[in-house]
């Protein structure tokens, strides 16, 4: 035999031997391996976005089940029938509907709604169970409620379908609210943390309450208010009109889901003043006591030399010291000290005031405010910025400067999360009062706060109409053209209407900021319009912060609460409301019935869901949380 025949023999036999051990292998793994048993399959644990509170507790955003209604086309007998149905138990457009179901690239799984409301379900499931539909399933969705709908929706934001934050507080904090990462160490639910907001649902309503009248008394295209604690810089509340509901934001525009207060950029008109006064104050340029002479307007020779148009007042008010020029919301006399400062002193007090820059709220689609260089200033930018022109501010910027009036001289840097739970109840982070920096000098804010008091209790004063007898109020009207885009010019029937607030002037402890956009009512000018909202606010508002009002009287009570013994609570063919039931209370009601429970907290149930009068069925489970 030669020595190639022997060679390939040997090859043969070797490429044999490893064939039969690979089919053997296979053999055995596909024919006599078991089955791996259901017990070895992993299992993923359900995830809880965690909730959202307002600063006492009251539940704003919670994590719920929802169903999603499912197609499987190949089972619809009747597309017409079928969608006819669905379109009115889901308020869905017949027409697309069915147009969607009948499509020939979509002749498989389809979506139709998802994450229905469980009235929703209820209907579609008798449908379903009568055979009414056939074809179409409803699948179990985590989703997310908000079950004060409107109030506060433009802080709080929302989820998309696949529970990830889109807008507001459910975005900026997505990372701290999300579950952590899967794991199948064998947990069941896996909880995110919960966000503490600083916002009061109590101020947050009655504020909501103030700013629908007045988008009904004067037409505005939008108004915002904010209500803010003067000592602490945390936000009571942020309105922000036209609103929308979280619940079902698709339904909304984009401008309705804008959070105006913290996105828009608009020049503040006159409100301005405050702070240029207190800066020419802090600088050395003038004193509380000195005089300008306003008549005839101001009109510099540099004006006169470059034809530039004289700055001018609504009517002639002579003579004015340093609180006239407030009182009155004097352009002129407020161009005349700007005079005593020079560019750069004053554009750095206004940077230091937070102009320019954004505040940093944890928010999203925060505005930095317009303002420009000093070697970008024309000869009129300074006088024209010092009277609220020329600078684009954000509300909040504007409300968190007005802190500095509040403190002796320091700004506070604005809040609207107090601090962060973990599911256990740990505190993981708080979020303090936290001072920026000195920006004038105690004297210099008291002398201002003291000023902007007489703008209101002056009976020439231009926010006179927000005096409240008995309480000491400080403010500022402002009244500001918008700027017509396409001729690049002021507006003649444009404006943005506003007023800056705080009380009491002793000792502040709340700061309004009310602004309209384009009023279309009875009158454009903020002194007019917005301190008629103030004044309702600080009337309301008031009793409910323990700020005395002189003349008002005070209820003393021993502070021992007496309580009726609870109703007994029975569980029929729809839900009980189980609203300051205990757990032992709970659990007696729910004694006997086979609905699956799921509990959060200790203490007494503060929110359930599905709510009371849900029709009880065999997909029924309960949620309670306790406080």
């Amino acid at each position: 035999m030669s020595d190639g025949n022997k060679r390939f023999r040997i090859f043969f036999a070797i490429l044999m031997v490893c064939t039969l051990i690979l089919v053997g292998q296979y053999a055995r793994i596909m024919l006599f391996t078991p089955s791996s048993s259901p017990t070895s399959t992993p299992s993923f644990p359900e995830l809880q976005r965690g909730a959202i509170y307002d600063r006492n507790g009251k539940l704003m955003a919670i994590q719920t089940r929802l169903d999603s209604v499912t197609a499987w086309v190949p089972e619809i007998k009747d597309s017409e029938q079928t969608a006819a149905f669905l379109a009115d138990a889901l308020d869905l457009d017949k027409e697309q509907l069915q147009e969607n179901l009948e499509n020939p690239s979509r002749q498989g799984f389809q979506y139709i709604k998802r994450q229905i409301s469980p009235t929703e379900s209820r209907i579609v499931r008798e449908m379903i169970q009568a055979g009414s539909l056939p074809g179409i399933r409803l699948e179990p969705e985590m989703g997310r409620n908000y079950p004060e709908k409107e109030l506060a929706s433009h802080i709080i934001g929302y989820v998309g379908t696949d529970n990830i934050g889109l807008d507001g507080i459910e975005y900026t904090f997505n990372q701290v609210l999300a579950p952590p990462e899967i794991s199948t160490r064998g947990d069941k639910i896996l909880y995110g943390n919960d966000v503490f907001l600083t916002i009061d649902l109590n101020t947050q309503y009655i504020t909501e309450q103030v700013a629908r009248e007045a988008m009904e008394q004067n037409n505005p295209e939008g108004l915002m208010i904010m209500v803010m604690g003067a000592d602490t810089g945390e936000l009571y509340s942020c309105v922000s009109l036209p609103s929308f509901n979280p619940n079902t934001f698709s339904q909304y525009t984009a401008a309705q889901r804008n959070n105006l207060p913290v996105t828009l950029t608009y020049e503040p008109g006159s409100v301005m003043k405050i702070f240029s006064i207190a800066s020419f104050m802090e600088l050395g340029g003038i004193r509380p006591d000195d005089t300008f002479d306003t008549r005839g307007g101001y009109n510099p020779e540099i004006f006169q030399n470059f034809n530039i148009p004289p700055i001018t007042d609504l009517g002639n008010y002579g003579v004015l010291d340093t609180t006239g020029i407030l009182i009155n919301s004097s352009n002129v006399g407020t161009a005349l000290a700007s005079d005593t400062v020079s560019q750069q002193d004053y554009y750095n007090m206004l940077k230091n005031f937070g102009f320019g820059s954004r505040t940093g709220i944890p928010l999203p689609g925060e505005s930095n405010g317009i303002l420009n260089r000093p070697e970008r200033w024309s000869a009129r930018s300074k006088p024209t910025i010092a009277i609220g022109q020329e600078i684009g501010v954000s509300a909040i910027q504007m409300i968190t400067a007005a802190t500095v009036f509040a403190n002796s001289g320091e700004l506070l840097k604005p809040r609207i999360v107090s601090k962060v739970v973990s599911p256990s109840g740990e505190i993981i982070k708080e979020y303090p009062r936290e001072a920026v920096r000195e920006v004038i000098s105690p004297e210099v804010a008291e002398s201002v706060l003291l000023m902007m008091e007489q703008v209101v209790a002056s009976p020439v004063g231009t926010v006179r109409r927000a005096q409240v007898p008995g309480l000491r109020i400080s403010g500022k009207s402002g009244t500001a053209q918008k700027i017509d885009p396409e001729t690049g010019t002021y507006s003649s029937s444009e404006f943005m209407s506003s007023v800056l607030a705080m009380f009491p002037t002793e000792d502040p402890k709340l700061i309004i900021y009310v602004i309209l956009q384009v009023p279309r009512g009875q009158s454009i000018y903020g002194g007019r319009i917005a301190s008629p909202i103030v004044k309702e606010l600080a009337e309301r508002l008031s009793p409910y912060y323990g700020i005395p009002i002189e003349g008002n009287t005070v209820i003393q009570h021993d502070g021992r609460v007496r309580l009726p013994a609870p109703e007994t609570v029975e569980v029929g063919e729809e839900l009980p409301d189980f609203t300051g039931l205990s757990k032992r209370e709970v659990m007696a009601a729910l004694e006997g019935s086979t609905i699956p429970l799921t509990v959060k907290g200790e203490g007494w149930v503060v929110f359930q869901f599905p709510p009371a009068g849900e029709v009880i069925d065999d997909e029924t489970s309960l949620f309670l949380e306790f406080k």
